[in-house]
């Protein structure tokens, strides 16, 4: 059963009102190094992978998520970018990067990886997920420019951001995509705690409110609208979210809360 999260998160190592710099990322890569180093795919097991893209918008630092789109498995749901690995794809990473741009047309050049965590988790559908942390530059130069660049510029000088309106979601795939700014992540009335499936505590997300009004410059919407539903039997990581919430939760929120834990976001 879902309380309300009543403990205060740890203290952040980043500043959460503003803008992602070089010095943020740098620190972010340098956490996860030390995060998680398995590396082995079981060959008998289905994979999968995801994107956390951190970006900035409208001067906020963020994570980017989509609402899946009704023709696609969980339509309604929160999710990261990401999907199966096909046998075209050379890596977990190649398959993350590649639904990325599928999905919502950030093209892998726009991508700079910053690392990974773990450990990898099953989907209810029995893949093994592996999640990826990027951060989204403006184009697909930047990127490029930036790993060239680091050592000669600014480490405090703020990356530039990315206008949501410039994302081309697939219509089947993708309702909706948003931005959460990194200081909604801790705001108390935002934070509901659930238990990952019968165990661990974690907290899940209402982002409700983000959706319904449609932030100028927050949300972009394909023109496969959908609405999200809670599950009449208050089944864990089905539908949208309990009691009539739009949440990030089950095993995106559970990722979530393991990556803001390793940032030291959450306790």
């Amino acid at each position: 059963m879902a309380t309300t999260a009543t403990s205060r998160p740890a203290t952040a190592m980043l500043p959460l009102s503003t803008p992602l710099t070089r010095r943020s990322l740098n620190a972010i890569r340098s956490v996860l190094a030390e995060a998680y180093n398995e590396i082995n795919h079981d060959s008998s097991e289905r994979h999968a992978a995801v994107l956390v893209p951190l970006c900035n918008v409208n001067g906020k630092p963020g994570i980017l998520f989509e609402v899946r789109g009704k023709l696609r498995t969980h339509g309604g749901e929160v999710s990261f970018p990401g999907g199966k690995v096909d046998d075209s794809d050379a890596s977990t990473l190649a398959a993350a990067l590649r639904e990325t741009e599928e999905e919502v047309g950030i093209h892998p050049d726009q991508v700079e990886i910053l690392g990974r965590f773990g450990p990898p988790q099953l989907s209810l559908g029995g893949l093994r997920v592996w999640p990826y942390v990027g951060f989204i530059h403006s184009n697909r130069r930047s990127a490029l420019e930036q790993s060239f660049s680091a050592g000669d510029e600014d480490p405090d000088t703020p990356l530039p951001a990315i206008s949501l309106t410039n994302l081309v979601l697939s219509r089947n795939e993708v309702a909706r995509a948003f931005h959460l700014p990194l200081s909604d992540v801790r705001s108390a009335t935002r934070l509901h705690e659930y238990l990952f499936r019968g165990g661990v505590p974690y907290y899940a997300i209402d982002v409700s409110d983000i959706i319904n009004r449609h932030a100028e410059g927050e949300v972009v919407s394909s023109n496969g609208l959908v609405a999200w539903a809670s599950d009449p039997e208050q089944r864990d990581e089905i539908g949208g979210g309990r009691e009539g919430r739009l949440e990030v939760w089950g095993l995106t929120g559970w990722y979530l809360n393991v990556f803001l834990r390793t940032l030291g976001l959450y306790e």
